[in-house]
């Protein structure tokens, strides 16, 4: 039988299995997860003939090195990168057919922050609550990639695409989120809803698949106090005890007590896993809760 496996020889600053995620489990306190950029991730699916529940792998900023045991056709999307197969230039954004033993290399993001590689057959480690998502908070789905660990793949299900290459959004030179204000934007004063929607804000080097963190103008509050502990979304702009938002990405805790002052549209959220430290950040006001 052939091996349909993949062997990793560099997994690189921050490598996970994603895919769909495990949203419905929120009452027992486990995150949705899931790829972060998920129109990414549902396109290299695409272009490798997989079916959009596949998982796939998330790089983040330098990439990682893969050796497929058997031959697997691959395509990598999201943030652009360099691809190479035993050294020799890929196409980025289409299907490339890799040989087995041959050496599959991501490089550094090039602009964004994760890439996302789709192979034939889908990464098929053990799911997890109907999940093979790797969770960071709840450590749920398989570790983070590490040097030398073998991944099981699946049983091809269809052909891959036949394009050339596919067109996808570059990473935002500035990051524009859509608001809707509430459920408790009461807790805050009307200056700091206000610094909220017209701030200069930018993304925070701690940033990660837990949380996007803002640096900038901090919000003031309105009441004294902490709210008792109640159930957080993805997408909430929950702002801690220093005034600065952080909104929700798809490893958020399911329950917290920092009032949430809005929630970014479910559309935007692809943008921000993809928006490097540094990046402006502009909240915009679209309705209240």
């Amino acid at each position: 039988m052939t091996d349909r496996a993949l062997a990793v020889v560099r997994a690189g600053a921050l490598t996970t299995v994603q895919d769909l995620g495990r949203p419905g489990h929120a009452h027992l306190g486990v995150p949705r997860s899931g790829a972060l950029d998920a129109p990414a991730a549902a396109l290299v699916n695409r272009l490798v003939g997989n079916p959009p529940e596949a998982a796939v792998l998330e790089s983040t900023l330098n990439g990682c090195t893969l050796r497929p045991r058997s031959a697997v056709t691959v395509a990598v999307g999201g943030a652009p990168c360099p691809v190479t197969v035993d050294g020799r230039p890929a196409p980025w954004g289409a299907p490339v057919l890799v040989p087995g033993g041959a050496v599959l290399d991501l490089g550094p993001a090039r602009r964004g922050v994760r890439s996302y590689l789709g192979v034939s057959g889908g990464v098929a480690v053990e799911p997890v609550l109907g999940s093979r998502s790797t969770d960071l908070l709840s450590g749920l789905g398989p570790p983070p990639l590490t040097d030398g660990a073998v991944l099981p793949l699946g049983v091809p299900a269809g052909s891959h695409a036949r394009v050339d290459a596919a067109p996808q959004p570059g990473p935002p030179g500035e990051l524009v989120l859509r608001v809707t204000l509430g459920p408790r934007d009461d807790w805050f004063t009307a200056d700091a809803v206000r610094t909220l929607v017209t701030g200069a804000y930018r993304v925070s080097s701690a940033s990660n698949r837990i949380g996007l963190r803002t640096e900038g103008p901090a919000l003031e509050r309105a009441r004294p106090g902490e709210l008792p502990s109640e159930g957080m979304v993805l997408g909430a702009v929950q702002v801690p005890p220093d005034g600065r938002p952080v909104v929700f990405l798809a490893d958020h805790p399911t329950t917290g007590g920092y009032p949430v002052i809005a929630v970014v549209r479910a559309t935007d959220l692809a943008a921000a896993a993809q928006a490097p430290p540094g990046t402006p950040v502009r909240f915009t006001a679209v309705g209240r809760r």
